[in-house]
């Protein structure tokens, strides 16, 4: 049986409809901030030139966690937070609005 491609939903005809489901705008929501941080990692990161492998290694851990951290895998605490900011010659700020 031959599918229709233009009977088909789109991505932006999906995100409408998950748009509008509770549970769905509240899961979306509190991954929102840890989506932020992982790209703030990310970007500090690349910027200070560093592997995931070298960035493990100056802050005392081993590159599968920082690969965990990256992939939103797993969420980091304040210690790692602040091991990252000094590996990366930045300072650490947490801002509540």
């Amino acid at each position: 049986m031959a599918r229709n491609i233009n009977k088909l939903t789109t991505l932006t005809q999906l995100e409408e409809k998950l748009s509008k489901n509770k549970a769905f705008k509240q899961a979306s929501d509190s991954l929102e901030v840890q989506f932020q941080l992982t790209q703030k990692i990310i970007k500090l990161r690349l910027k200070s030139r560093l592997s995931q492998y070298q960035l493990a290694q100056k802050i005392g851990s081993r590159q599968p966690a920082i690969s965990r951290l990256e992939s939103g895998n797993s969420k980091p605490n304040f210690s790692m937070l602040e091991r990252i900011a000094k590996a990366t010659n930045t300072k650490l700020e947490i801002n509540f609005t």
